[in-house]
Order: structure tokens, then C-alpha cells, then sequence
């Protein structure tokens, strides 16, 4: 994926008219990063604010004891380092770079301002918050819900609406690997690999270096919103 046109679902830009996309971006200046390269550091007091229109970044946090716990990964569309920008408070997440990315940097002043001259543009902003908001609270319930399998059903099903990209064999979701995915659902690697290989085995899911072809997407979301006792969620 490249290019704002490409923002997924709960993606800033994917919320705003053209008009509103070219103010945003014009007080911005492009900046580009390379795979691996550190975005925003968590803890730093810095407050610009980073719009994302092409490459895929994860967000993540460090617990006490070490393990690095993944909030998400975001894409072409989204912004980042936004809440900062608004509260003033140092930054709670590290932001790294998957893939080479390029952003529309700008001062948090400048993005507060935008957020005031241009009404739309903070509703979207809102928007985009409370798509995170309600990710985190899905991850919270299917955490104490589910058992590994599902959960990793959900965030694949979660990741092809938002992210996914239609191909003749299925959906394709890019820029995952199978540690982003143990990161986001708190699980050991090779618990993961063991719930993908049933996926594969079943013929549901086909996974690459970084990439999953969901072959079955009306099947691996009935698996996701499977009970344990085999019943279906609303």
C-alpha cells in the first residue's frame, strides 16, 4: 500500500474530504524513515505529530518485565503522536518503522491549530481515537473470552477489514509477522505458530514472511466469533 488514498478504515485521512486532506498535509513538511528506524520514543517530551501516507509502522509500549506489549500496527492514513500533540503529556507508546514510511510531519501547535481553523478535521481526529479505543476494549474482552486460536482469528479478521487487500486466492494482509501477532494477543510465539498451523491445516489461512492470505474470510470470522461451546456471538 502507498499513498493516503489507500488509508484503511479508522485511518485519519480516510475520514476527510480532499480539501481537508491537502490543508492537513500543507503545514506538514515529508519526512521519510527506513525499516527499523524508531518514529516516536515512548517517554519522549517531543510533541510533533506525524501523519502516515505510505509503509506500515508498530506501535508498542515495555512493561516492567521487559516484554514489549504491541498496541497495533497503523498505516497508510493514520496519524501519529496525536493524543501528545492535545495533552501535552510525554509520549506513551514507541513508534518503529516496518517497512520504509513516509510521513507529513508536523509541530503539535500546528495540529492543534488545524484541529481549531478546520472542524472536520478534529471531528475526524475524534474518530480516529475512538476506533483505537474500541480496538483496545475488543482486545480486552477477547483476551478473557477466547482461547489462542480465536483470538489470532480476530486480529487477522480485524486486520483484512481495516488493512486487508482483495486478491483472487482471498484477503491479504502485509507487513504482520507471527511476533506482532503474539505481541498484540499477550501469547508466546510458538503458541501462535501452533494456532496458525491448525488455520493452514484447515485451509482457512495460507502465511508468509510478513504476509497472510486469508483464503476463507466468511470462515475464519464465524471462527471468531465462535464460543467454546461452538455457538456463535452476535
Amino acid at each position: 500500500m502507498s499513498g493516503h488514498d489507500d488509508a484503511g478504515e479508522g485511518a485519519l485521512l480516510a475520514y476527510l474530504a480532499e480539501a481537508d486532506r491537502e490543508y492537513l498535509l500543507a503545514r506538514g513538511t515529508r519526512r521519510r524513515f527506513r525499516a527499523n528506524d524508531v518514529v516516536l520514543m515512548e517517554g519522549d517530551p517531543s510533541d510533533h505529530v506525524h501523519v502516515l501516507v505510505s509503509g506500515w509502522v508498530r506501535v508498542s509500549t515495555i512493561v516492567e518485565d521487559g516484554r514489549e506489549v504491541l498496541f497495533g500496527l497503523r498505516g497508510p492514513g493514520e496519524v501519529l503522536g496525536d493524543l501528545a500533540a492535545v495533552t501535552g503529556r510525554p509520549r506513551s507508546a514507541s513508534v518503529r518503522a516496518i517497512e520504509p514510511c513516509t510521513v507529513f510531519q508536523l509541530k503539535g501547535a500546528d495540529f492543534v491549530d488545524v484541529l481549531h481553523a478546520r472542524p472536520a478535521i478534529a471531528i475526524a481526529t475524534i474518530k480516529t481515537v475512538a476506533a483505537r479505543l474500541r480496538n483496545a476494549e475488543s482486545a480486552r474482552v477477547d483476551a478473557a473470552a477466547f482461547d489462542v486460536s480465536r483470538r489470532v482469528a480476530v486480529v487477522l479478521v480485524r486486520l483484512a477489514e481495516e488493512h486487508g487487500r482483495t486478491v483472487p486466492d482471498g484477503v491479504v494482509v502485509d507487513a504482520l509477522s507471527q511476533e506482532d501477532i503474539a505481541a498484540q494477543i499477550g501469547a508466546a510465539r510458538r503458541t501462535v505458530a501452533r494456532a496458525l498451523r491448525v488455520l493452514r491445516e484447515r485451509g482457512i489461512v495460507e502465511t508468509g514472511r510478513r504476509r497472510f492470505l486469508i483464503r476463507e474470510p466468511r470462515v475464519l470470522r464465524a471462527f471468531a466469533r465462535s464460543e467454546p461451546n461452538g455457538t456463535q456471538r452476535p
